[in-house]
Formats: C-alpha cells, structure tokens, sequence
C-alpha cells in the first residue's frame, strides 16, 4: 500500500479515537453516584472483577503527557490522597457483592511509585482486604524508574506484583531533554533487573514515536536497547499532541514534531525491527514474545480492549478508583471526578464521587463489539454478532456498509467475515469510526497515526 493510498484514504489528517472504550469518554454525560451504586450491587454474584487505582501525581512533569496528573515538590498530599483510596474502597465495599473476588489490579498514573514503600504496603494491604483475589490474579504496576528504590520493590513484591509497565518513550538524550523526561538506558535496565530479581514475570515497555527530533535512527537506537533488556511486551504509541487541551504541551514546538508521513515511517521502521527481533505483532501497536499469554490470546480470538489498551481477561465490571478513574460495568460507564480536592471532599462525606459516565443502549453494545473485534483481530464477522445481540443480519450489515464503501479496496469477505489485510491494518482505527455511531470535532483526538 502506496503513501498515495494512505493519503487517498486521509490517514495523515485524520484525528481518531483510540478506541479504548465505546462510545469514547469525552461523550460520557452527567452521572449520579447512585447510579454507580445500583450498578456495583448487580455485578453477578462469586462474578471476577478487575480494579483499576488512579495515583494522578507524578514527581516531574513529562512536557509531552496529556494524562490527567499533578506535579509534586513534597509528599504531603499523598497521605491525604491514600487516605481517600482507602474510603472510596470502603464506599466500594458496602456496595459490591460479598463473594466476588478481584482476578486484576492494575496501579496507574501519574506515578503509582511516587506513593513511599509503606503507603504502596498498605494500599496492597487494603486491596486486599477489600475482597478476596483469585489464586491466579494479575497485579500489574505502573513504574517510573527514577522513582523507584529497593524499599519500594521490595514493597511491590511483598503485595504480589507479578506484572509491570514501564514508561521508556524514547533513549535519544536529545529526544528527552525537549520532552521533559530524562531517563538513561542505565537507568531503566537496573530497575527491570530489580523486577526480574523479584519474580516479576512480565514487563510490559511503552515507547513513542512521533516525539519532537525524532529521526529514524534514534528510533532504531531506541528499538535496539529496548530489545536489549527484552521485556515480555512492547506498546508503540503515536504521540497525541494536542497543547489546547495540555498545557504541558506548549513547551514542545511544533516545528519540531515530525510530520505524519515521517511518523508512518518511524512506525514501520520500529515495527519491521521489532519483527526481525523475534517479537510478535498483537493488535493495532503491541507486540510480545513468544509464549505472552496476550499472544496466545490474539491467537486464539480471546483478545479484549480496555482503558489500558490490549488485555487477555474478560473480566465482569472493571472498577476505577481514585480521581478520574473510570468504571464499567454490564450496564455502563461511571467516571470519578476529576478534580483532586472535589474527589476528597465526595468520599470525605460518604458519597461515591461519580460524576459523569454512560449508560449503554442495545447499539452501543452492538457497535462496541463489533469496533473491539476490528481493532484485537482486523476483522468483523457480521453474523456472530446478528446472533450474539438477536439482531436480524440485514441491521448488522447496514453498521458495516461504510466501512465496506470507505476501504473496499483494503478488505477481503469470506461469508460473513470481513477482514482488513496488510498495510491496511494501519487504518484499523479509521475503519472503526465509520462504525461509530457518535461524532466529535477532528481535533478532539489524537492522529489515525
């Protein structure tokens, strides 16, 4: 497939969901905490849950992050902050079924090691407590390794982190300095060290293309030391530059980012070395080694999406706790507010501090569905979803007519099966939204690529 073919089809404009939810969240609406409440008392009985906790602090501020996070010169607000996660988990409790049990938890941020070796003990203590977690439960951390010591592994592994995510973006010295966040190669390989050493059997690496400076052959450099330390998974990432909606943002120029075209080009050239390097492709921009159980998901057509992107489990509700975290549920979306101090102020008083979120119509289901199956395995088979939601297959074949006037050329139909093949699977996410029964201004996401 032609540059002009990518260019025909508007890919190096296009501004697009992630898709990491349907419908996206910025078309969530007002919702009250006691529709949280119904929600949490019908998630099925002896059902999995997964939990999701929102740590919005950070000790510096990377100028290319639009996450929602704060910067901190001292740790004061942490205790006051935890203090609020254990409440919040208590509201939670009273509300939730007594014989669910927790099957994921997954610590974000922001900077989830930013919190000292004691507090990550006893937040680890209280999710704990909380209810009780499968014997095979995946507890997955969120690491930035200059914030992080043998005190705070130590605590990490005494709580059962058995996975961890690290940030790398980028190893260009250059690279870093324009974007906020220096991180030597030296320092990131002896914190994976320090997880390995402490049994931790998955390390996931989240990198960036797109990043101001950014040539090719900083991005092999990058792609090469990453595949020096090995980790189990890799995420690439297209930088979302948007510094109307991040301030942080303004401090990279914009005549330093590269262009689509050379964006593309980064992708492919960090994808082929990935290849060659014995990593396998899972989803829009994963990859893992042979063996990953997320591999082994993709292969077997197991693979789901969430907030955090790609995922083997399917579990009942995913639960968010802390400022701004999102829950869902069979019946919705709940999502916290967002403001530190107004989420402290709702649980202080007893109150879950839902603030806005999504309740799911029949369409909703159907579409969400049939957009998570294009961006996990390419492909949408229409009559499994005729007969998943009862709908009759003339309504389900009326969803994917854009998509099939839009990339005719880019698909393959077997029966019911449609399939986008090749260098087309760049455009998954353009593919999805033409199944997206909801719009939004261009500029409110993040490039196609």
């Amino acid at each position: 497939m032609t540059h002009y073919a990518f260019k025909h089809l508007g890919l190096f404009d296009a501004h697009v969901p992630r898709y990491t939810s349907y419908p996206p969240a910025n078309h969530f609406d007002t919702l009250a905490p006691s529709q949280s409440e119904s929600w949490l008392k019908t998630v099925p009985r002896s059902g999995h849950i997964a939990i999701y906790v929102h740590i919005p602090y950070c000790r510096r501020l990377c100028w290319f992050c639009a996450d929602h996070t704060h910067g901190l010169m001292t740790d004061r607000p942490l205790r006051r902050y935890l203090d609020h996660i254990l409440a919040e988990l208590a509201l939670i409790a009273g509300h939730l079924p007594p014989d669910v049990r927790v099957a994921s938890v997954h610590l974000g941020g922001g900077t989830p090691t930013i919190l000292s070796a004691e507090m990550l003990s006893e937040l680890g203590q209280a999710l704990r407590d909380f209810r009780p977690f499968t014997r095979t439960a995946r507890i997955s951390v969120e690491i930035d390794p200059a914030a992080l010591d043998d005190a705070r592994l130590d605590a990490l592994a005494q709580i059962g982190m058995n996975r961890a995510a690290i940030g790398v973006q980028g190893f260009d010295p250059r690279v870093q300095t324009v974007t906020g966040r220096v991180q030597p190669f030296a320092v990131t390989r002896k914190a994976v060290a320090g997880l390995r050493a402490r049994g931790v059997g998955c390390v996931t690496m989240d990198v960036l293309y797109g990043l101001p400076y950014q040539t090719p052959d900083s991005m092999a450099q990058t792609i090469e030391k990453v595949m020096d330390i090995r980790p189990d998974r890799l995420a690439l990432f297209g930088h979302g530059h948007a510094p109307l909606r991040s301030r942080r943002q303004v401090m990279i120029e914009d005549a330093a980012l590269p262009n689509p075209q050379a964006r593309l080009a980064l992708f492919e050239a960090a994808r082929r070395q990935l290849l060659d390097g014995g990593y396998h492709p899972v989803g829009i921009d994963h990859f893992c080694l042979p063996g990953d159980s997320l591999a082994f998901a993709a292969e077997i057509g197991s693979l789901r999406r969430n907030f955090q992107g790609y995922t083997e489990e399917n579990a009942d509700a995913l639960i968010g706790i802390g400022a701004s975290s999102i829950s869902r549920f069979a019946q919705g979306y709940a999502q916290n507010v967002a403001a530190i101090s107004d989420y402290g102020a709702h649980v202080a008083a007893g109150r879950l501090p839902t603030a806005r979120g999504h309740r799911f119509t029949s369409d909703d289901l159907l579409r969400g569905a049939m957009i998570e199956e294009l961006l996990c395995n390419f492909s949408v088979d229409i009559a499994t979803h005729a007969r998943r939601f009862d709908r009759p297959i003339e309504a389900v074949e009326a969803i994917v007519l854009p998509l099939l006037s839009t990339f005719h050329a880019h698909l393959v139909k077997d029966g019911s099966r449609i399939e986008l093949i090749g260098p087309a699977r760049h455009l998954a996410r353009m593919a999805a939204q033409t199944m997206d029964a909801y719009v939004a201004p261009e500029g409110r996401h993040s490039r196609a690529i």
